[in-house]
């Protein structure tokens, strides 16, 4: 389960590395430009000392993730189908569109059907520079398909399956029909510690705390920023 748990993080690890390289070597840009950026666009974030304060960025930091995320999307949102054929480009090999479905929802947490910069600076500030109970909670409300509180084993077959679905055919070891499963019991073996069917937030957070696989893979953030 470990190595599976690893490959969804990589493919979200993926995604900031090419949105770093995105808005990377644009710092040279007159500020008075950002600030007439940030008044031009239809969906206007928060401003920029309020999303200094709710995340770990600085100022200067989001207004090159601003610039980025405006080049992509001029309107100010990202909508599920946009995020899909973005993602998609990271995995020519697979169909990565349910797992991109689950990520989508996870920055989306409006429940709104679209990501706007605040979403989006959220829960980049969590996956870069949170604390690894941050990390842990913002992966473990990803894997909470139904946000009950709880992951089931029909929530947890549905990623697992998601993931083998978006590597496609560099998936090893080689997908056969009860793959999924006997990743999904390995899960539910480590967390469900009281065996009662389903997995607490706090039970994922100690079983993930005693695995070094899934230690050194929250670590892969880090440098990323």
């Amino acid at each position: 389960m470990a190595g599976c748990t690893s490959r969804c993080r990589q493919g979200v690890l993926k995604l900031i590395q090419s949105l770093q390289r995105l808005v990377s070597g644009t710092l040279t840009k007159d500020k008075t430009d950002d600030e007439l950026e940030m008044t031009m666009v239809c969906h206007r974030p928060e401003g920029l000392e309020q999303l200094e304060a709710q995340t770990n960025f600085t100022k200067q930091e989001l207004q090159i993730l601003y610039r980025g995320f405006k080049n992509e999307c001029p309107s100010g949102v990202v909508n599920e189908e946009t995020f899909k054929h973005i993602y998609a480009q990271f995995f020519p090999h697979g169909d990565a569109s349910m797992y991109a479905h689950y990520l989508f929802n996870a920055f989306d947490t409006t429940n709104n059907g679209s990501i706007k910069f605040k979403d989006f600076v959220m829960g980049l500030s969590i996956l870069l520079r949170g604390t690894l109970r941050e990390k842990l909670e913002w992966t473990f409300h990803l894997y909470d398909i139904n946000r009950d509180g709880y992951i089931n084993r029909e929530e947890m077959t549905e990623i697992v399956r998601a993931i083998y679905d978006m590597m496609g055919k560099y998936t090893y070891p080689a997908l056969k029909g009860d793959v999924p499963q006997q990743h999904v019991d390995a899960f539910f073996q480590k967390m469900d510690k009281n065996k009662d069917g389903v997995v607490t937030l706090e039970e994922f957070i100690i079983a993930c705390q005693e695995d070094e696989t899934m230690m050194r893979s929250m670590q892969l953030f880090e440098n990323v920023m």
